[in-house]
């Protein structure tokens, strides 16, 4: 189920996003990275295997981005994914956060929990320092996604 991810979790991490890296559906992200940054991941994990992931990480004082959200091939539409979110979000608003957006080639998904589009260009610059890193840089085929947390 889900957890808070663990720095064993890491090489687990890494392979999924890695996957979804290769077929340009996901930024990548290096190991020292996942390290790095494992206190903004959240896992699925079952019998010792994580089945999807993702990333809650803080911008601004008022504005969180979900990141690496990926779920293996295999235990897609298993609603990983949607719950996953949930519990970025659920943190986002523990940690006061006003507003979570996402960066995604699957806007419909986001619309289901209640993100509206948004033209990316309304978003703080800070966001796009990773950008660098796509293969679509700079032409953004990324559609912005944002919610208001109560």
């Amino acid at each position: 189920m889900i957890k808070k991810a663990r720095l064993s979790h890491t090489d687990q991490i890494y392979e999924i996003i890695s996957s979804f890296a290769k077929k340009e559906l996901l930024l990548p992200r290096s190991k020292p990275d996942i390290y790095e940054h494992i206190r903004d991941f959240f896992v699925w994990e079952e019998n010792d295997k994580i089945l999807g992931c993702s990333a809650l990480h803080i911008v601004w004082q008022n504005l969180g981005e979900i990141r690496s959200l990926a779920v293996r091939d295999e235990n897609q539409n298993d609603g990983i994914g949607r719950e996953l979110v949930l519990s970025c979000l659920n943190e986002a608003r523990e940690l006061g956060l006003k507003e979570v957006f996402a960066l995604t080639y699957v806007p419909s998904f986001f619309e289901k929990l209640g993100f509206c589009l948004i033209d990316k260009h309304q978003l703080p610059r800070k966001i796009w320092t990773d950008c660098v890193n796509c293969p679509y840089f700079p032409d953004c085929k990324e559609q912005a996604v944002i919610i208001k947390i109560n």
